[in-house]
């Protein structure tokens, strides 16, 4: 009998009784699928299909994307998500219906300090804060914040003649992070940080942490959801409080030493954020403090990490595909003759830069998911998506469908030329979303990632070198990324004329 007479038969029925409960929870969410006669990976018992063909989610998506088609069932542990690729139902969802059945992203509720940010934001409240911070992006606005970006791809350049004289092998991150976050803190705080001189700073150290959920509590909210209204008790939060209590302090500080006289000179977004809530006729629509913290904190963490990420791709991408950066050069030369100041207007009308960064936009987009929540049971396009059910947007995947991108893995930035760009479905390249809730900042992160190319680009070419890793191993957490720093070389162009400040 072995150890059977050491428990009485009542411990037994409560054992056997837990481990069935233990087990019946464990899948119970994982017939709705099944019901709904959608394909898809087979779960595992509270870990759902995560990582189900490869652990970096992203690369898990596309997988599912060849064996399942462009519609698939998955449990994010014990979540179901309905993925959609199909164009045709992306633009019911994202357009569409966007103010009537899709409005809202996944709220994980546990949000923290941030939970009035404008990406986290639902409803009502997301349409007035979205209205008052999409102004603060219009056109005219970038222009004023160019003279910003030149100051600081100026110090760009003055860093990297160094490391050149010295035939450095530069990690990429620390040389264009240093500058996205300059960039970023100035037009958003107006302070003139200079960590590209001086890159030990608590800004960057914070801002790094956003986007990487603390895995524990992400298990935990995952395989027990009913906790979540304690964990929000308790004041946990995917947001790192340290991180959200340093932009706090700095919001309040800036605030505090800014009199009126000053005011009035300043142009940056927190100051355009402060002046519109003190405008008596948006007296009753104006952000709140706690809104224009939360919107200042997010637009800083994701514009750095974002922008930053994006401009390692570029020069990764460039390093491989050297015919590509000598044409890009080319026109780099006649845009801006003898390495003459970059102009924002002439900047932006650059075609084969355009197409180059979409094409690198369309490889490595730095979001590799959207997400949106049906409010009501609703069919699209012949298929059922209940109430509450979300919709997940494997971006990455879509951007390397075969049917839509021929040759998807090769980096080619002639399908974005302007010629061949008029025949692209919008609803299959989504780096910025699309529809009410795409991102704001699309036009500024443009500008901030096409200046800094631009001016690197003028003066020096990208190599690879022993240490490039060829092909990259992708993060599995977060946002697009190498799992190790990239790194390259820097060659310098033998094109005449000095360098002038912008």
């Amino acid at each position: 009998m072995g150890f059977l007479p050491f428990f009485s038969f009542e411990t037994w029925i409560l054992l056997i009784s837990f481990v069935f409960l233990f087990v019946l929870y464990g899948h119970w969410t994982f017939g709705v699928f099944k019901k709904l006669g959608i394909a898809g990976p087979k779960p595992v018992m509270y870990w759902g299909t995560v990582g189900r063909y490869n652990q970096v989610y992203y690369l898990d998506d596309n997988e599912c994307a060849k064996k399942y088609g462009r519609v698939w069932g998955l449990y994010e542990l014990r979540k179901p998500m309905l993925a959609v690729m199909d164009p045709e139902m992306l633009k019911t969802i994202l357009v569409k219906e966007c103010f009537t059945l899709f409005t809202n992203r996944r709220n994980f509720r546990l949000n923290g300090e941030l939970y009035d940010a404008v990406n986290i934001a639902e409803d009502e409240q997301w349409r007035r804060i979205r209205n008052q911070v999409t102004p603060s992006f219009a056109s005219g606005r970038i222009k004023e914040m160019f003279s910003i970006m030149q100051h600081h791809s100026h110090k760009l350049m003055v860093s990297l003649q160094s490391k050149v004289d010295n035939d450095e092998v530069i990690t990429v991150k620390d040389t264009f992070g240093p500058y996205s976050m300059d960039v970023m803190v100035s037009c958003v705080f107006g302070v003139d940080l200079d960590s590209i001189n001086k890159p030990a700073n608590p800004f960057i150290t914070h801002a790094s942490k956003l986007f990487n959920f603390p895995l524990p509590l992400f298990f935990f909210q995952g395989f027990f959801p009913f906790f979540l209204p304690l964990l929000e008790l308790l004041g946990l939060s995917f947001f790192p409080k340290s991180s959200t209590t340093f932009f706090r302090t700095v919001v309040e500080k800036i605030r505090a030493e800014r009199n009126e006289s000053s005011r009035k000179n300043l142009t940056d977004i927190l100051q355009y954020f402060i002046n519109s809530k003190s405008s008596k006729e948006r007296e009753n629509l104006g952000l709140n403090d706690h809104e224009i913290f939360s919107q200042v904190t997010m637009l800083l963490f994701a514009g750095y990490e974002t922008s930053a990420t994006t401009l390692v791709f570029l020069a990764y991408t460039l390093a491989r595909n050297p015919e590509v950066m000598k044409r890009l050069q080319q026109e780099i030369d006649s845009t801006f003759p003898h390495k003459g100041p970059v102009q924002y207007d002439s900047l932006m009308q650059m075609e084969y830069l355009s197409s180059v960064v979409d094409e690198c936009l369309r490889l490595y987009p730095p979001a590799a998911r959207l997400e949106r929540t049906a409010k009501e049971t609703v069919k699209v396009k012949g298929i059922t998506i209940p109430k509450n059910m979300v919709v997940m947007i494997p971006v990455y995947a879509l951007h390397r469908d075969p049917e839509l991108w021929p040759d998807p893995e090769e980096f080619k930035p002639d399908r974005f030329s302007k010629e061949n760009k008029q025949s692209i479905d919008p609803y299959t390249y989504l780096p910025f979303g699309v529809g009410p809730r795409n991102c704001l900042g699309r036009r500024f992160a443009m500008a901030l990632i096409k200046l800094a190319l631009v001016k690197v680009l003028q003066n020096y070419s990208f190599l690879v070198c022993e240490e490039t890793e060829i092909p990259l191993k992708m993060n599995p957490e977060g946002l697009v990324g190498p799992q190790r720093p990239i790194k390259l070389k820097l060659q310098k162009r033998s094109v005449s004329s000095a360098d002038v400040e912008n």
